[in-house]
């Protein structure tokens, strides 16, 4: 049995013209002058009709609701509804609401739903992709390693099922199947990351994700140790030498026509720093570190449930970074796949050196565009902060992705890759060295070694999600603490634009 085959689905999401048997009733407001109001609902006059909204706003007004984003305030529901009581959420300013503050909305009211079977809600109305994306990745919760004594009761189990309002039958129904899909894909790419280190290492993860890639009917390749070793694979071997697990390359195909799309994915099963060891405290954090394989495995399968007319090709290095007696040192100089040769400075610096492998066996497939995801740098959240990704590559492509993340809600941020920052990778033994011999714009320098591996002829993103990746602090919107499934979303946006061409 395997934690992420056998996770529980979210909440089931189902279209509904009326409020039927549900428990609860979820409606939105939003802010003015004059006191919160109701957000505009006037496709659903036969389900609240005047009365009926004139109480419920007289109810949130004397409880002190203001409306602002993501407020929750609960209220008696009026007896003709047949509710047990109304969930009214927040959205904020009118005037500034859009995709995102729906699908932040829904995410704090389907994480305050728990004990609650059946839900319906009118932010439905507002945006019905947004609101079914929010309510599943709010209502998300990871609680596979819990015992009998600390599993959650009845009443802390979060809402079993979500009816979405809307005008009439057949209304939304190809928005909410795409959108249930990429949430169950952020949801799979959650389960991974939040999956301790004990129970997947490389080769437990290789064989999930090719158990999920069987299942969708995808081709799978994986190549163990030897395989490897024997086809040249030094960066992914070099980090993957101090451990007894040994390393895995998984390469997952959704052949769907042209053009064609690398995908590829940081996979650091738990990350120590290796002989450079990083400090005791927050290191548990470092389940984390195979954030960006989890994602491009999750938008691969998500390529294929959606049919997107191009191809997808996955290639996912993984690998856990130990201190041993068999660990690479500062100063091992190792070949990378295709040849390159890379002084190793700092062993923590090492998610470069199996994606370097990754991309140079990539470029082999003749892609058109490449994206490559990864944890990578503590630097990006000094530059960014924890909820900001940064996307380095060629301009127009990074804009592009830049500009799709940001329309989606992931927020991604373009960065640059200053010319003068290469000098700083040179190496006195090698070809490049694997750090700069200072700390500043280690974001970008990481991008820049990078580079040194990416063929000119394709369009190249990548994509830094240290901190976006893991969430570390208190819930917020549709996201928990633990693995957020980012960018997952940025990925699937960008393939469809690219589809659409």
């Amino acid at each position: 049995m395997t934690a992420v085959a056998d996770r529980s689905l979210g909440p089931e999401l189902v279209r509904t013209e009326s409020i039927g048997e549900a428990d609860v009733l979820v409606i939105g407001l939003t802010t003015s002058e004059d006191g919160p109001v109701l957000a505009p609902a006037d496709t659903f006059e036969d389900v609240l009709d005047a009365d009926t909204r004139a109480a419920l706003l007289s109810a949130v007004r004397a409880v002190g609701a203001k409306g602002k984003l993501e407020e929750l305030t609960r209220i008696p529901a009026p007896a003709e509804l047949g509710v047990d009581f109304v969930l009214a959420v927040g959205l904020g300013s009118l005037d500034k609401l859009d995709t995102e503050g729906v699908r932040k909305a829904a995410g704090a009211a389907g994480r305050a739903l728990t004990g609650v079977t059946t839900a319906v809600t009118t932010l439905s109305g507002l945006d019905l992709g947004a609101a079914a994306e929010g309510f599943y990745l709010g209502a998300y919760q990871f609680t596979t390693f819990k015992s009998a004594k600390t599993a959650p009761k009845a009443e802390d189990q979060p809402v079993k099922r979500v009816e979405l309002l809307v005008p009439e039958t057949g209304f939304g129904e190809e928005d909410l199947f795409r959108s249930q899909a990429i949430a169950e894909a952020v949801a799979t790419a959650r389960d991974f990351v939040n999956t301790p280190p004990s129970a997947l290492y490389p080769g437990e993860f290789a064989n999930r994700a090719a158990e999920l890639a069987k299942a969708a009917g995808l081709q799978v390749e994986i190549l163990d140790e030897k395989q490897l070793e024997s086809q040249g694979y030094g960066g992914i071997l070099g980090v993957g030498k101090g451990s007894s697990r040994p390393p895995r390359l998984i390469r997952i195909i959704y052949a769907g026509g042209d053009p064609k799309v690398a995908l590829i994915g940081k996979g650091i099963t738990f990350d120590t720093g290796g002989i450079s060891i990083k400090p005791a405290a927050g290191m548990e954090n470092m389940t984390s570190d195979m954030g960006g394989a989890a994602a491009v495995i999750a938008t691969t399968l998500l390529a294929a449930r959606l049919s997107l007319p191009l191809t997808v090709i996955a290639t996912v290095p993984m690998a856990e970074n130990m201190p041993s007696s068999t660990a690479q040192r500062p100063g091992d100089v190792l070949t990378q796949y295709g040849g390159t040769t890379v002084e190793v400075i700092n062993t923590d610096a090492e998610g470069r050196l199996i994606l370097a492998d990754a991309i140079v066996r990539a470029s082999e497939d003749e892609p058109d565009y490449l994206i490559d995801v990864a944890t990578l740098t503590g630097a990006q959240m000094v530059a960014l902060g924890t909820r900001t990704p940064g996307v380095m590559g060629t301009e127009a492509f990074r804009d592009r992705v830049a500009r799709i993340s940001q329309e989606i809600g992931e927020n991604a941020w373009a960065m640059p890759l200053p010319a003068e920052l290469r000098g700083d990778l040179a190496s006195k033994v090698a070809d490049i060295a694997n750090v700069a011999p200072h700390r500043w714009g280690g974001m970008l320098s990481a991008g820049l070694f990078l580079k040194e591996f990416v063929t000119d002829a394709v369009q190249w993103a990548h994509l830094d999600v240290a901190g976006p990746a893991y969430n570390t602090g208190g819930a917020f919107g549709y996201i928990g603490k633990g693995g957020t499934g980012v960018p997952v979303r940025t990925l699937i946006a960008t393939l469809e634009d690219i589809a659409a061409e």
